[in-house]
């Protein structure tokens, strides 16, 4: 018998191979057969000779981890004081984890909020475009995933949709989840203006007379804004905005882009408003039960780097020289882009840019990738990895790109 009739119906779409995974081994394949290629699929930063970026102050520290600081179990919840480092890299003002539990990676965390936040069959809410294992995580879990627009780069926040949509699952469900990706999203490269992010929290204090309604911050590209004052100006706002006890505000955290340590799988979940003890008892169950601990090594040499502020001082440079170089792709796409007559692509931070795709985007894909430029077709247009692409590429792509549309 084949062994996908094994599989539930749910998981089946997922059992072939990942669609970015495909395009990547595509654009590798050309590579190797000598052609240069645009390969603006990949999800890690790169420098400019296309060498995998590693932060010397992280790997320094990691290089000197001795066996106590790698080998023991960490405790099942995670070690306190990595996650306490950990809250306040985020919210230095911040004294308590609150209610919190180490996870693999980012990823780790947004899986424990639909284990212990909803229920199966259930809806998790969240902005198109999103990042594509949102959808993979929501059915793993046997749930669903609902989305509201991004705001418009002209127009803003569209409230009325975000809140029909809020209150439609708490009729619906009785509570509501909501995954936001602010600031520096992915995919698009955007964050909410303070207008729109202020809009957004007075509806969800409104909306949570319907039910529980809970705000999960996925804050994963942060070190890489283009301007680090507005990131603490936005994670200020969300403090004030959960300290009021109207909506739950929750944070996955991750180390995977803040120390390029994509493979150590380091991350939490964490609540630093909430001191609920069941929620607390509930997260460590669910850490138990799935991956049981998290690697120790990683939260060492975060313990390490932040008792020290001379390291700080080195990484917080490190950061700057990246978040700078990448500020200059992107300015440099949206240079070759209105040069070929076309919207440019706004920017403030993270990873990638997300272009329009036309009215099928997975088509313009296909017809970039015969110019041998390489992409993310995503419904609502395509995903950019700046990350990985060259400003002297810009030019090619933009020419590409509009011969292709």
């Amino acid at each position: 018998m084949d062994a996908q009739a094994h599989l539930l119906p749910s998981r089946r779409e997922f059992a072939g191979d990942d669609l970015i995974f495909t395009l990547n081994g595509r654009a590798q394949k050309r590579a190797a057969e000598g052609v240069p290629v645009i390969n603006a699929t990949i999800g890690a930063l790169y420098d400019d000779t296309g060498t995998l970026v590693v932060l010397d102050t992280v790997m320094a520290q990691w290089q000197q981890l001795t066996s106590a600081e790698i080998a023991p179990y960490a405790p099942i919840g995670g070690d306190p004081t990595y996650l306490l480092n950990l809250v306040q890299r985020h919210w230095p003002a911040l004294t308590s984890v609150g209610v919190g539990v180490a996870t693999p990676g980012g990823s780790g965390a947004l899986a424990l909020t639909l284990k212990n936040l909803l229920e199966r069959g259930q809806t998790v809410l969240t902005v198109a475009p999103y990042w594509g294992p949102y959808s993979t995580l929501a059915v793993e879990a046997g749930m669903s995933l609902a989305t509201v627009p991004y705001p418009d780069v002209h127009t803003g926040l569209d409230l009325g949709a975000w809140e029909a949509a809020c209150r439609d699952l708490l009729d619906a469900q009785g509570r509501l989840v909501l995954w936001l990706n602010d600031p520096c999203h992915n995919p698009t490269g955007r964050s909410f203006a303070a207008a729109d992010r202020r809009a957004l929290m007075d509806m969800l204090r409104d909306v949570s007379s319907q039910g529980p309604v809970t705000l999960i911050l996925d804050l994963a590209y942060l070190d890489y804004a283009r301007d680090p004052r507005e990131v603490r100006a936005a994670l200020d706002e969300y403090a004030a905005f959960a300290a009021e006890g109207a909506v739950l505000v929750g944070a996955c955290l991750s180390l995977s882009k803040a120390y390029t340590l994509y493979g150590a799988r380091a991350g939490a979940l964490v609540f630093p408003w909430s001191t609920d003890r069941a929620l607390q008892a509930a997260l460590v169950t669910s850490c138990r039960g799935t991956w049981s601990n998290c690697a120790r090594g990683p939260m060492s040499v975060l313990n390490r780097i932040s008792k020290d502020p001379a390291l700080q001082a080195r990484l917080e440079a490190e950061h700057a020289q990246w978040r700078t170089l990448l500020a200059e792709r992107a300015q440099a796409l949206d240079a070759a882009l209105k040069g070929e007559g076309l919207a440019g692509c706004a920017y403030d931070g993270g990873f990638f840019v997300t272009l329009d795709g036309g009215a099928d985007p997975f088509a313009t894909c296909e017809r970039l990738q015969q110019r041998d430029v390489f992409v993310v077709p995503m419904p609502e247009g395509l995903r950019v990895g700046i990350c990985a692409m060259k400003a002297s590429d810009a030019p090619r792509f933009a020419a590409a790109y509009r011969a292709s549309r």
